[in-house]
């Protein structure tokens, strides 16, 4: 029988020590069943992001016993950083890899959601294609008022009382959104000014929520390390909203305010095609068929 494999990107409120850092990552390292596909490390958003394939079983223990590092490590209470975050493991998305479905990845979620709410007290929000309400889909709604305001939000029992877990937050690891999603680009501009309100502005204009791409999240952040102003965004369909249409955008919105764009950068890994999708777009390529690409054709000689 072919594997079912799942993919699981969790976020941690840990971008800075190493030692850490290190605990979080040997909770899927050499572990049967799972594979560590790649991680990354941001000291000015101060996050760590794990991108993880399984099959559903040891995908599940390994992403527990990250939950439980996290937990143990991670005092919000102390946590600076440059991306919005509302708890330790800030977010845990998974994604349907190689012969499974969302329907999968949705039922792994939410096994992973009653442990954790049930094991380490860590109030659990579904969100994506597993929420449990329309206003708990997005994930910016949740996590509308970080760690420091998720205590009062959650007084609204009628809105915000989490679907696993306590009522309340946990004291130091904070709350978790947990869900199934189909596979999203992380993709940020670097842009020639440290004036995080022109990232601002460009996010606000670009982003769905206020009226520009449908399938765009962005928000600014100011890079301290680089002295840098960043537009960060999520993109959650690359297929209807192109990671170049997305970086033609901010280019396009930073020309209104005299900044260039300095570089680009991909969080975690993304689909092949979404770099397809942009070679064919600037270089103009006529007719391009995937099997043009030498690793497609050699991948299928091996089948």
């Amino acid at each position: 029988m072919a594997n079912k494999l799942i993919e699981c990107v969790p976020n941690y409120s840990e971008g800075r020590d190493v030692a850490k850092i290190e605990k979080i990552l040997d909770c899927f390292r050499g572990k049967k069943g799972v594979k560590l596909l790649d991680y990354q490390t941001d000291p000015s958003h101060n996050r760590l992001v794990v991108t993880v394939t399984g099959e559903a079983e040891p995908l599940r223990d390994a992403v527990v016993a990250s939950f439980e590092v996290a937990v143990e490590v991670i005092d919000m209470t102390k946590h600076e950083g440059q991306h919005p975050r509302m708890g330790a493991v800030d977010v845990c998305p998974f994604i349907p890899c190689l012969n499974t479905t969302l329907e999968e990845a949705d039922a792994l979620a939410k096994e992973v959601a009653q442990i954790v709410g049930e094991k380490l007290g860590v109030p659990c929000f579904l969100y994506e294609s597993s929420a449990t309400a329309p206003h708990r889909q997005n994930l910016a709604s949740i996590r509308k008022g970080q760690f420091e305001g998720m205590a009062e939000k959650m007084l609204d029992t009628e809105n915000w009382t989490p679907d696993f877990g306590p009522s309340t937050i946990h004291p130091t690891a904070g709350v978790t959104a947990i869900g199934a999603r189909i596979p999203l680009v992380a993709f940020n501009v670097n842009l020639g000014t440290d004036n995080l309100e022109i990232a601002n502005k460009i996010a606000r204009s670009i982003r769905h929520i206020n009226g520009g791409y449908r399938y765009i999240k962005a928000i600014g952040i100011m890079l301290e390390d680089k002295n840098m102003a960043q537009v960060s965004m999520n993109l959650t369909d690359y297929t209807k909203t192109s990671v170049y249409r997305a970086f033609e955008a901010v280019k396009m919105e930073a020309k209104r305010y005299g900044v260039p764009v300095i570089e680009s950068e991909v969080i975690g890994l993304l689909p092949m095609q979404a770099l397809v999708d942009c070679a064919e777009y600037y270089l103009q390529i006529a007719d391009f068929d995937s099997k043009q690409i030498m690793e497609n054709r050699l991948l299928e000689s091996e089948e």
